[in-house]
């Protein structure tokens, strides 16, 4: 039996994972702190996080700042700035890893598998030939060989590089 070592992952488990009160994405939308809570850019509608229990390397969350469920309570220029943003992601991505593929896409309801239910969300996921699909089976095991501080830096870095000037901050 392989034994893999990610004593960072039991608080998650255990469900004692310090969250805010209230909506994480919310939380993340009114901090200060860029770096503290792994918010990559600020555009005009949305921002761009880590997910902190991420599917692969690089899986990142394009959030609205509006607290809406569904993205049919969004307006069109929400729309339209997350559509961009996505887009950005991608390049960002196939710089930083060189993925053979990407999953993009919403959990709309907590029946569709929607871990926060209450604020729309787009997961971006990189993927590899041979990743074995991104969702651990039983008896699996998946790895994550890169700590999430230097996944941020390494993105920050190449999403200021490619597009400068192209969004608003806090730090």
């Amino acid at each position: 039996m392989d034994h893999l070592w990610t004593p960072w992952r039991m608080s998650y488990l255990r469900g004692d994972d310090p969250r805010p009160e209230g909506c994480i994405f919310c939380h993340k939308a009114e901090s200060a702190d860029d770096v503290a809570e792994q918010v990559l850019v600020r555009t005009g509608h949305v921002f761009v996080t880590l997910n902190r229990y991420p599917y692969n390397n690089g899986h990142l969350l394009i959030v609205p700042y509006a607290h809406v469920p569904d993205p049919g309570n969004l307006p069109v220029q929400a729309l339209t700035d997350m559509g961009i943003t996505i887009t950005q992601a991608l390049a960002v991505l196939r710089r930083a890893y060189g993925p053979d593929g990407f999953n993009v896409g919403a959990n709309i309801g907590a029946a569709a598998g929607a871990g926060i239910a209450d604020h729309f969300h787009i997961h971006v996921v990189p993927r590899w030939n041979g990743d074995t699909n991104y969702m651990t089976i039983i008896s699996q095991t998946r790895m994550i060989p890169e700590w999430l501080e230097d996944t941020y830096k390494q993105l920050r870095a190449i999403w200021e590089e490619l597009f400068p000037g192209t969004f608003s901050e806090k730090r």
